[in-house]
């Protein structure tokens, strides 16, 4: 190993967050509406305050919306990565609470399915990002594509963000029987949201198991229910998130009760705790996926 140093300095990027064991979680949901990015924002900035530093990487590849929600400014974005202008800490943008943003592309269909050698220019740029982190929330597409399996099967954590609607209910299920049939993702952490109370957040998780226990062989977790909120709502036209302005209001202290959570979350001894790991699984997506 010695006598490579030169490819060691290349690699010290990821060395450094493999040493840093990132915690890798994905947040999604079987269609649009649900409030996902609304919880990945809001879940960012409260592991920020328990101390983490935290990455978003908006992995809406085709309709970008982390930046827009905060009203922030963005001068370069994932595709001026993948075209080689710039490298991945050049885009990353600065967010409420220290968290820091990678923002994707908007409105341009072609980033909407990445391609292999882009596939392989993501896991490049990632592999010499200097900017130092401890968890990184991937922010996925609404729906099931291609790269929302990608993110999900590749991250070490899932959370599935449902609302108490049919069509919320069956997409869910509809994306988990996929990442369970096919890439092998056995463990599902359920985010209810937008309801009117923690009995119709348990009672909304229980339809959803209801349905799994029958036919899939999953495991589900309840972890949050958040609250239909007006603040929300409030918070989304100001461009600030709701935890920012709002901080006692009912989601913020729900938002903050996961995040609470999530910090415990145990990070495994092996690779799939690694963001190597995460960039391995993204490009060959039948690795084996180690002991979770």
């Amino acid at each position: 190993m010695h006598s490579h140093e030169n490819i060691d300095d290349q690699a010290s990027g990821l060395r450094k967050m493999n040493k840093q064991m990132v915690k890798v979680i994905s947040i999604t949901g079987g269609k649009g509406g649900v409030g996902k990015t609304n919880v990945s924002l809001n879940l960012a900035m409260a592991l920020s305050q328990l101390g983490k530093k935290v990455l978003v990487l908006d992995a809406d590849l085709g309709l970008a919306n982390c930046d827009v929600m905060l009203g922030l400014r963005v001068e370069k974005n994932l595709s001026h990565v993948l075209s080689g202008e710039v490298e991945l800490d050049d885009v990353i943008i600065d967010g409420p609470f220290g968290i820091k943003i990678i923002p994707a592309t908007s409105g341009s269909q072609n980033m909407t399915e990445l391609a292999p050698a882009e596939h392989a220019g993501l896991i490049r740029a990632f592999s010499e990002l200097k900017t130092p982190v401890d968890v990184l929330l991937v922010d996925t597409a609404a729906g099931i594509s291609d790269m929302v399996l990608s993110f999900s099967r590749a991250s070490q954590d899932v959370l599935v963000v449902v609302c108490d609607e049919p069509s919320s209910i069956t997409d869910a299920y509809a994306l988990m029987k996929i990442l369970s049939r096919d890439h092998g993702v056995e463990k599902f952490k359920i985010v209810a949201n937008m309801v009117r109370s923690l009995k119709e957040g348990q009672e909304l998780f229980a339809k959803l198991t209801r349905v799994t226990d029958r036919f899939l062989d999953v495991n589900l977790e309840l972890v949050a229910v958040i609250p239909y909120d007006e603040n929300v709502r409030k918070a989304a036209r100001k461009q600030k998130a709701f935890i920012d302005i709002f901080p006692k209001t009912p989601a913020s202290m729900a938002i903050k009760s996961l995040a609470l959570k999530a910090g415990k979350w145990p990070l495994p001894a092996v690779a799939s705790g690694h963001l190597e790991f995460f960039l391995e699984q993204l490009v060959h997506p039948h690795t084996d996926r180690g002991l979770v």
